[in-house]
């Protein structure tokens, strides 16, 4: 499909993007972009729901990440700035989780004095396990490994 006049405000342009990538997908879901926070002019962060929209997230939300991925390849070619996708709070519903994974691994390992290694996890997802237990004053946290097996190591102070 080609535009005669292409929108190119992030907004505008994310919601065409991703409406058009929806429909070529067959998918019956409807999009709705949250408000802009002050300062953060440069992302738009896009919401999805509907009936097929369980298919979207994907196993352990890798499906997500590779529609936030196309969405922001094909963003990009019209306008600058960054799309964060979430299917029915999804995402917010992970990050709470994770935060939750985080202060349970630290207080095992401040009982035990043993560090736990998690599972490898996203860049996105080791960030918040880290900005979780950045401030705890028993636990130090650090990312080894490489690519996709990348691992967050939470160890006593």
């Amino acid at each position: 499909m080609t535009l005669t006049n292409p929108p190119s405000d992030l907004v505008a342009v994310s919601k065409l993007v991703l409406d058009n990538l929806l429909r070529a997908m067959k998918v019956s879901a409807q999009t709705t972009s949250r408000p802009q926070e002050p300062g953060n002019e440069d992302t738009v962060e896009m919401d999805i729901e509907g009936e097929d929209s369980g298919l979207l997230i994907g196993r352990r939300g890798e499906t997500l990440r590779g529609l936030q991925f196309i969405v922001n390849l094909l963003v990009n070619q019209r306008s600058e700035g960054r799309v964060a996708l979430d299917v029915e709070g999804y995402r917010e519903r992970h990050y709470a989780s994770l935060r939750t994974l985080a202060d349970r691994v630290a207080e095992r390992v401040t009982a035990s004095g043993n560090s736990v290694t998690l599972e490898p996890m996203a860049a996105n997802e080791r960030r918040i396990v880290h900005m979780a237990l950045a401030e705890h004053p028993e636990v130090t946290t650090e990312s080894a490994g490489m690519g996709e097996a990348r691992k967050i190591t939470i160890s006593p102070r």
